[in-house]
């Protein structure tokens, strides 16, 4: 009996496997990070051998000292800041906003350099911020984790951003709302990159299900009753995420594929409650905790919440709480 010879699988050459360097911001957040490397890890050999066959990935830093994450645990940098042509992607990785100057000068000129090479630059979690902090955003859509959307908005107004989705990849920058995201998003480079056959393996072992698109919706439980209906969820979401401007209730309709109608019948159906009159609950609630937590002065919390004018914001107020704007700070702790 003729005995066929068992191939084993080829293997890349090291300039053909796939490379990504890690930049870890001051305070970084441990769990997308480590989600990132680990389907990386497990995509680049059989089963759990951890063997850098198909990809390769390393820490960089401007110095040997370790890096603090925001749970304290202390990771040592792999390399320098080497020639960012031999990587395929960096990805930055942030962590908490209070984090004062979370990379040195030396790193923002290095992930400069990176640009103007054609690196693909990467936003993990607030790494995104960093990114634009550096300059390396305003041409591009910023997804960024819906906790975080007006802080961005707020520090960059001029860039595009979005709470919208999981995470983007453009070909020359990518952002990612963080978390659990991170696995989907290393699941997508990889499955472009190394092959599918890796990117299963990889899921398979981390216990995931399947990877979710980039363009999957960010969960939040805005309003419980909103269920599982996508719909539903997509247009609550897109409220929170414009109160300054307030979006038409036929612009949110047709962002779902639904007529004002439709939409007016679904909300009464699932929450028993108008989208109108939801949305305005909704910035009277941005409002309420705008005058708690802030001394900024009534007109401009009106005009950042959707008001005309300070009158008929008053009006609005007063209906939905029982007390003026300013009775209502006066009688708040928290602004003491």
């Amino acid at each position: 009996m003729t005995k066929v010879p068992v191939r084993a699988t080829p293997r890349p050459s090291e300039d053909r496997r796939l490379r990504i360097g890690f930049i870890l911001g001051r305070s970084f957040t441990l769990s997308p990070f480590a989600l990132f490397v680990d389907v990386l890890r497990l995509a680049s050999d059989e089963a759990d051998r951890s063997g850098r066959v198909f990809a390769d990935w390393q820490v960089l830093a401007s110095s040997p000292q370790l890096i603090t994450a925001s749970c304290g645990v202390q990771v040592a940098p792999t390399c320098g800041l080497v020639d960012p042509a031999g990587f395929d992607f960096l990805v930055v990785v942030g962590g908490r906003l209070e984090t004062t100057n979370p990379i040195d000068n030396e790193t923002i000129g290095y992930l400069r350099k990176a640009a103007s090479r054609g690196v693909c630059l990467i936003g993990l979690c607030t790494g995104t911020f960093i990114l634009a902090e550096c300059g390396l955003m305003r041409d591009h859509t910023s997804c960024v984790s819906w906790l975080h959307l007006q802080q961005f908005r707020e520090r960059f107004p001029d860039h595009d951003a979005t709470a919208m989705r999981l995470y983007s990849l453009d070909g020359e920058r990518g952002s990612c709302a963080g978390g659990s995201s991170a696995a989907d998003m290393a699941a997508s480079i990889v499955r472009r990159q190394v092959g599918i056959n890796a990117e299963k393996n990889a899921l398979e072992v981390l216990q995931i299900d399947g990877a979710r698109p980039g363009e999957h919706v960010q969960p939040r439980k805005i309003v419980p009753a909103a269920g599982g209906d996508a719909r539903l969820r997509a247009v609550l979401i897109a409220m929170e995420n414009n109160i300054e401007r307030p979006l038409s209730i036929e612009l949110l309709a047709a962002s779902v594929g639904l007529s004002r109608r439709q939409l007016e019948r679904l909300f009464m159906a699932r929450i028993q409650e108008a989208p109108a009159r939801l949305y305005k609950q909704l910035r009277l609630e941005r409002a309420r905790q705008r005058l708690a937590q802030s001394n900024a002065p009534v007109i401009e919390i009106a005009l950042d919440t959707g008001f005309e004018s300070a009158s008929n914001f008053s009006r609005a107020f007063r209906s939905a709480f029982g007390a003026a704007p300013s009775a209502f700070r006066n009688a708040t702790p928290e602004t003491l």
